[in-house]
């Protein structure tokens, strides 16, 4: 009984200290995570820190975005239940869900197996149907199910391609964050026309680079 009760006022701290401080207002985004309970996504050993503004570790040395990330990048990309989405890279699966829930449906692709098959077990815990999980390299997108509403890259990419936000629909939306460690920044861009992208700069971070990501160097050759 503690430990729920303490779970439940590090909920409420993890939103209104982490996340309505990072300009995060939306009630559906704070409602949402308010429901979803992080807890049970992340691994067993790291279940005291879910809540906490940290990376947690996962498999194969992949990290979480942070809470306040998550949100924000919700919020950004303000997704309707009409969308289809594509996140490349599954990881722990709380971000899915709240991917799914927003939306019409997510298809969620990791390059790891064993982040795929976790994910099922743990979205079925929750009923959460509305997703089609895949194993392979999304590096340059997932185009047999596109194009799509909304697009989220869940690793940094050192250089924007543009692979991911060609398989955009007009007025679909991509969240990437590119650059090198330690100051990278997080982009929303959205497809204005058939050639035409808007893109505007949302923070500054830090996360690994997608599996498979091409060097600057690799991009220039």
């Amino acid at each position: 009984m503690n430990t729920q009760l303490n779970f439940e006022q590090a909920r409420i701290n993890m939103i209104e200290q982490q996340i309505r401080t990072w300009e995060v207002l939306d009630r559906n985004v704070l409602d949402l995570i308010a429901d979803i309970h992080r807890e049970d996504f992340v691994p067993d050993e790291y279940y005291p820190l879910a809540l906490a503004d940290v990376q947690i570790p996962l498999a194969h040395q992949q990290v979480t975005m942070t809470p306040k990330v998550e949100a924000r990048l919700l919020q950004a990309l303000d997704i309707q239940k009409t969308d289809k989405v594509l996140e490349v890279g599954t990881g722990c699966a709380y971000l899915t869900a709240l991917l799914a829930l927003s939306s019409h449906h997510v298809t969620s692709v990791d390059i790891y197996p064993e982040f795929t098959s976790e994910a099922k077990i743990k979205l079925a815990r929750h009923d959460i149907q509305n997703i089609t999980l895949e194993t392979g390299d999304a590096i340059q997108g997932w185009s047999s199910r596109g194009p799509y509403d909304v697009i989220v890259v869940t690793g940094s990419v050192p250089v924007l391609d543009s692979c991911f936000q060609e398989q955009l629909c007009l007025q679909g939306r991509l969240f990437i964050i590119t650059g090198v460690a330690p100051v990278m920044e997080a982009l929303l861009i959205t497809r204005v026309g058939d050639n035409e992208w808007l893109q505007e700069s949302l923070f500054e971070t830090d996360i690994p680079a997608l599996i498979g990501a091409p060097t600057t160097s690799e991009f220039r050759l």
